[in-house]
């Protein structure tokens, strides 16, 4: 059997990718501050006041958001009752809002997967928090 040849090594021109924009603080405050009042509304109607009795399987405690880069995250904090557990808690991001620049952000959820879905591009504050509140994908689950 012949062997194959390779071709020849050589390089190639990979430019950088572009810069992600920074957040101005204004704009994180704001995002914030509308973020906190949806999760105020989400928390009467996702978080139970009791735990499942004799439940084994993982139930939400705390909906919370939190900012990491240019991404601004909704997440849940689910309890884990079980005796086989790993830790008592773990947190799950559900839905993402990554700041684009000029007050634009793409909306993305997480899929079953573990990855990232992005739904949405260059929508305003007002327009994205409209989508996460009414649309089914960006609820915690």
């Amino acid at each position: 059997m012949a062997k194959r040849k390779l071709p020849p090594k050589m390089w190639v021109y990979a430019p950088r990718s572009a810069p992600k924009a920074k957040v101005p603080e204004a704009v994180k405050t704001e995002v914030s501050q509308q973020g906190q009042r949806l999760i105020d509304e989400w928390k009467s109607r996702y978080i139970k006041e009791a735990p499942p009795k004799g439940s084994r399987f993982n139930y939400m405690v705390d909906l919370f958001t939190k900012w990491h880069r240019s991404y601004f995250y909704f997440v849940a904090k689910y309890a884990c009752p079980g005796p086989t557990a790993i830790a008592p808690f773990f947190e799950a991001p559900f839905t993402r809002l990554e700041y684009v620049g000029g007050n634009r952000f793409n909306l993305s959820f997480m899929q079953h997967t573990g990855k990232w879905v992005e739904i949405e591009q260059e929508l305003t504050l007002t327009k994205a928090l409209e989508s996460i509140r009414y649309d089914g994908f960006y609820h915690p689950s």
